[in-house]
């Protein structure tokens, strides 16, 4: 039987204070040492388990500036994070984001692999090409890779961490103390990966873990990004200001996978959102307006403006003229889809310098705030209109989650949107992905059959 469609849930942890919320620190219910502080990780992950969370992501860069958000100055490396964390908790999934461009394929594996044994089959990783360009000079290069080189990377290295994931079938560990076979030969593969960026021997040594491999989690909007996505994620982490544009993605995105030959109902849909949830539908929009006033100034706003742009200083323009396009030019290597974006909609509508950061200040809003009811009306329009399969719920301040977990989730629940309880051990089981079959496992069957 075809298991009942069903949404998801992530938690998205930024200590501190992430992008756009320089002052969230200031909340007395936030250890001011958060985003390096693992017992608060415990505690906010055991929350979302205990509310049946499907998994907790990990964002990560190795780029900083003076104007990078507080949880991006001083916070834990998210596979070390993981790991404490896969010791902490018996279910939610563990996902934490790696860079393609700085790491290489047998070393990812391998960490991965640890994960996913460690948690008994709970880890995922979300794949990036890193749109940081600064980050090309904390690891001996002197530039990032160009887009088209990042991604034709990024695909390759996909394919080498697979490989390597599938060194080990079924049975290759014997562990017959009777007979002294510790291991089946016939069952430890080599990869004898030789292409354009990678020359990997392997095999990887260590063993598959319950759900095969890690689930494989990928964010970008550019064609490539959302090509890349199409061929070789399990799910998609993005973002959508409307249910248009949620939908509008989901179905080019789930259409390129179909494309590709892929059930595209293996592919989850997972925007992020920061949720508002007040006592009345006035009050939760007053409680999002509140806090997206002080967690961060106009002055803050503007410094960190500049990321995307790959980090080009805003503050050196009149904030009242009309907004700078030749700082487009300084995304080439960066964030460009992101900026191209911003920049693009305040040539579109004639803005100020000082008028476009404004809106990626203060936004267009969240389509979630209002009172729990209307939240969960809103997720279940968004749920049963495709526009998600489900969503990161960004955690901000404390007594927000709370409610969202205390209040929203037994509306979604009730309504048999929700699981009450999980149904797998594993974060595939819990998404309703399959295991992937060993590539050598599949090749044998291949033999056999011809």
């Amino acid at each position: 039987m075809t298991r009942q469609r069903q949404l998801k849930l992530g938690l998205v942890p930024t200590g501190v204070g992430g992008p756009g919320d320089s002052n969230r620190w200031l909340d007395p219910e936030i250890p001011v040492d958060a985003s390096v502080n693992i017992d608060w990780y415990i505690d906010v992950v055991r929350q979302a388990e205990a509310a049946k969370f499907d998994l907790v992501f990990i964002v990560d860069s190795q780029f900083i500036t003076a104007n990078s958000p507080p949880h991006y100055l001083n916070r834990l490396e998210p596979l070390t994070v993981l790991s404490a964390l896969a010791v902490a908790t018996s279910q939610i999934g563990l996902v934490g984001t790696l860079t393609t461009s700085y790491n290489d394929p047998f070393n990812v594996a391998r960490r991965f692999a640890s994960l996913d044994l460690i948690s008994k089959g709970r880890a995922g990783w979300n794949v990036v090409t890193s749109g940081d360009a600064g980050t090309a000079g904390n690891f001996s290069q002197p530039e990032h890779f160009d887009y088209h080189t990042r991604y034709r990377r990024a695909s390759e290295f996909l394919d080498v961490a697979r490989g390597l994931w599938s060194s080990w079938e079924d049975g290759a560990l014997v562990r017959d103390r009777a007979t002294g076979q510790f291991l089946n030969p016939e069952k430890l593969h080599r990869l004898d990966h030789k292409g354009e960026f990678f020359q990997v021997v392997g095999p990887l040594n260590i063993q598959r873990s319950p759900q095969g491999e890690p689930v494989i989690f990928q964010a970008g909007d550019s064609d490539q990004g959302r090509d890349l996505g199409a061929t070789i994620a399990d799910a998609i982490f993005t973002h959508a200001a409307t249910i248009e544009q949620g939908q509008a993605f989901y179905a080019d995105l789930k259409g390129r996978a179909a494309r590709l030959g892929r059930d595209p109902d293996q592919i989850v849909i997972l925007p992020g959102f920061t949720v508002y949830v007040g006592d009345t539908d006035e009050d939760g929009k007053a409680i999002e307006r509140h806090y997206r006033s002080v967690d961060q100034s106009f002055a803050q706003a503007l410094a960190e403006f500049g990321r995307p742009f790959g980090w080009h200083d805003f503050r050196q323009y009149d904030p009242d003229a009309p907004f700078p396009i030749a700082a487009l030019e300084h995304a080439k290597s960066s964030f460009y889809t992101h900026a191209k974006a911003i920049t693009e909609l305040a040539v579109e509508q004639g803005l100020t310098l000082r008028q476009a950061v404004e809106r990626a200040r203060i936004g267009r809003g969240s389509p979630f705030a209002g009172s729990a009811e209307t939240v969960a009306d809103e997720i279940q329009r968004w749920f049963e209109g495709r526009a998600l399969d489900g969503l990161n719920v960004h955690m901000g301040h404390p007594e927000q989650f709370r409610r969202f977990v205390n209040e929203v989730v037994p509306i979604l629940q009730a309504r048999g949107l929700f699981r009450t309880e999980y149904e797998a051990q594993t974060l595939r089981g819990n998404l309703g992905l399959p295991i992937p079959r060993n590539r050598h496992e599949i090749q044998a069957v291949r033999c056999d059959a011809a």
